[in-house]
């Protein structure tokens, strides 16, 4: 018998989802999801590393009650994330705004306009005057489209034409 001052032993009663193994989770998943990484990085340290990080940012937040094929889908976006966080620490690059009053422009020398006149002149009529609009005059291809009374996607074919047949061209003859 129990004394009565003996405190009542309590029982925790809870009819909701049986807790998760998070061990069998790691076990099951770090071998694909390690693969998964280290496909994307080419580097076991990095893929180490990703993948740990992966499966701390990932736990906290998993439910017991989701799918395998939802808890692999999980596990790969955020792995993603990870890698494209990775990259952008060591590989991010600081924009900075390019002031046109005092970046120069490039003027052409007088060999150079000689030699795309050149080149030009050798070129089928359609193919110069694709060329001209495009690049000489600045055209946009819906509005070089325009300008030749053509479709935007024969501009563009023609314009792939005249690009690859001026670079077969020797500007010097």
């Amino acid at each position: 018998m129990t004394s009565p001052d003996a405190p009542t032993p309590l029982h925790v009663v809870d009819n909701g989802p049986p807790a998760p193994d998070w061990e069998a989770v790691y076990r099951d998943h770090v071998g694909p999801l390690y693969r998964f990484v280290y496909a994307r990085t080419g580097n076991h340290a990095d893929a180490e590393d990703i993948t740990s990080t992966v499966f701390m940012r990932a736990l906290p937040r998993l439910r017991a009650d989701v799918s395998d094929a939802e808890l692999r889908g999980y596990l790969h976006a955020t792995a993603r994330t990870v890698i494209a966080d990775v990259w952008r620490d060591r590989h991010g690059t600081v924009t900075q705004e390019i002031d046109e009053e005092s970046t120069p422009n490039h003027e052409p020398v007088e060999s150079e306009r000689r030699d795309v006149d050149t080149l030009l002149q050798r070129l089928p009529g359609n193919y110069r005057t694709v060329l001209e609009l495009r690049f000489l005059r600045g055209y946009s291809v819906k509005e070089t489209a325009a300008a030749m009374g053509i479709s935007v996607s024969n501009a563009k074919v023609l314009q792939l034409r005249a690009l690859r047949r001026a670079a077969t061209l020797d500007p010097a003859q």
